[in-house]
């Protein structure tokens, strides 16, 4: 792989969903090494990445359990699930050698470090890919939000939004409308007004609010990251435009 970056610091946003293959819920250990594989592959031309993990492949087994309890204790342990994807997403790392961090932002000290936005820094600047776990640390704020806010503090210059099977962002949902069809570019404020679920509407208004363009792309192609790093149309690119 040969191409001058378009990026050099990017935070990539990883569903559960992306790590459950083709399981109910879970994580297959096979679609966890080619995720690490393709991170190893961009990581190794010097582009800082930092990962938020989603928790949706361990939560869709706790739904059960988690049915009419208190909201805020159901989102903690939503947050300790994304700390499990982290340790297994840092594992396949390492084990591509490259050299990672935990950080979360929930005390738990014997498996990651606490989020300190200063250290997170320096650890990409020393070339160490850094997981953020554990969300934003507060109940009813999702990983999205996570991702948005992390992005803006390490002073990410884009999201890459991984989805599993899924191409970009579309016109509607496919399992509903047959003719919904790929949107290439659009701006925040219009998928917030048009009510496409890019992410959700809080960490969508603050990627506004701060310009940070996100890319949505299908995960499931193993060059799609390599793709959008170089530069290359890849996706759906949410933009902020003068409105």
């Amino acid at each position: 792989m040969t191409f001058e970056p378009a990026f050099r610091r990017v935070l990539l946003k990883l569903s559960g969903e992306a790590l459950m293959g083709d399981l109910d819920y879970g994580t297959d250990p096979g679609r966890v090494r080619a995720v690490a594989t393709q991170i190893a592959a961009v990581h190794a031309h010097g582009i800082e990445i930092a990962i938020v993990v989603g928790a949706g492949n361990i939560y869709r087994g706790l739904k059960g359990a988690a049915a009419g309890m208190d909201r805020a204790t159901a989102d903690y342990m939503g947050m300790m699930a994304t700390v499990l994807n982290a340790l297994t997403m840092q594992d396949a790392l390492e084990k591509q050698d490259v050299k990672t961090r935990v950080q979360s932002a929930i005390t738990i000290s014997e498996v990651a470090e606490p989020y300190i936005r200063r250290r997170a820094i320096r650890h990409l600047e020393k070339g160490r890919v850094v997981i953020f776990a554990a969300g934003t640390g507060n109940p009813f704020f999702t990983t999205d939000t996570a991702a948005a806010l992390r992005a803006v503090e390490i002073h990410a210059e884009a999201i890459l939004m991984a989805k599993n099977g899924v191409e970009g962002v579309l016109t509607g949902d496919p399992r509903k409308d047959a003719d919904a069809t790929l949107i290439r570019e659009i701006s925040h404020m219009d998928a917030l007004r048009r009510g496409l679920r890019v992410m959700d509407y809080t960490a969508l208004t603050l990627c506004a609010e701060n310009e940070m363009p996100l890319y949505v792309f299908n995960m499931n192609d193993e060059r799609n990251i390599e793709r959008i790093v170089s530069g290359e149309q890849v996706g759906t690119v949410v933009v902020t435009r003068d409105e």
